[in-house]
């Protein structure tokens, strides 16, 4: 068996991991993706890291995270009235599924920072800011239909928009 560490043990081990050589660092998609990777290849995991694999290990993940809000009902943001544990259990299953999304993106070549800043640049021209604004039933019919028209643009048309 693998001896346990205490919970100041592991946050002793965050601080080192965040701080290195007495700097802050910041953490990145790249940083979150070598480490995985790292973590994968030292336990030779590799393998079993399909895309549907991880896929499916995602969707489990993300199910586990339902599970915490599943009876809660409506939730203020901030979550106010959570005991601190309940948050520190939301953000464990919350980095569960972006380890498994980097993980994901990783084993597809996908750059996922580069998607994503892709997706932020449809999704601004899809919704412009306009007679909508501050109003969900305006902005979903001010944006028309499925949204594929603006998924097949190239990055240059997508940067032309925005």
């Amino acid at each position: 068996m693998f001896p346990q560490k205490s919970d100041r043990e592991i946050g002793v081990e965050e601080k080192k991991m965040v701080s290195e050589g007495g700097e802050e660092q910041c953490v990145t998609l790249e940083l979150l993706r070598k480490k995985m990777a790292d973590f994968a290849k030292e336990r030779e995991w590799g393998q079993y890291h399909s895309p549907r694999n991880l896929l499916l290990a995602l969707v489990g993940e993300v199910g586990e995270l339902s599970e915490i809000f599943q009876w809660k009902g409506e939730v203020p943001k901030g979550l106010p009235d959570w005991k601190e544990e309940e948050k520190v259990h939301l953000g464990e299953e919350l980095s569960d599924v972006l380890l498994y999304l980097i993980q994901l993106s990783d084993v597809c070549g996908i750059n996922l920072a580069q998607a994503a800043l892709r997706k932020v640049r449809l999704n601004a021209a899809k919704y412009p800011v306009g007679p909508g604004k501050g109003r969900l039933s305006l902005s979903l019919s001010h944006g028309g239909g499925s949204g594929g028209e603006l998924d097949d643009h190239s990055d240059k048309e997508v940067d032309e928009i925005v």
